[in-house]
């Protein structure tokens, strides 16, 4: 489902992580020790950039989204539901619009597969 985020020309990579920095998921030509290292790296930049909502005059500001830039890129860090973020990696030509109306529309779709109950009693016969 990640992938979708990658379909906005300059799209590089996504990551799924949960607040303590684990991996949850990531795009497909995306390694996985890469991965891990983004995700321990957005769950410390997620944190401090949300500590900063009393710098806009108001502590109690809900944190939205983080924005990086580098010379050749960007990255993109929001809430991707309770306990959860997604971050993705951009090139500096990406339409910045497109790309954070498309995390926002994957946010939605894996709010509703991440707050799915799970199935009990699976095996239980009345």
């Amino acid at each position: 489902m990640l992938d979708s985020a990658l379909e906005i020309p300059g799209a590089l990579h996504a990551v799924l992580i949960s607040a303590d920095g684990l991996l949850m998921a990531r795009t497909k030509d995306f390694g996985r020790d890469d991965a891990d290292r983004v995700a321990a790296a957005m769950s410390g930049v997620q944190s401090l950039s949300r500590t900063l909502g009393f710098f806009c005059e108001d502590p109690s500001q809900t944190w939205r989204q983080t924005l990086v830039e580098f010379d050749g890129g960007w990255v993109f860090v929001i809430s991707a539901g309770e306990g959860a973020y997604l971050g993705v990696s951009a090139t500096a030509d990406v339409d910045m619009a497109d790309i954070t109306f498309r995390m926002q529309q994957l946010v939605s779709r894996l709010g509703k597969e991440l707050t799915t109950p799970p199935r009990e009693n699976l095996g239980a016969r009345s």
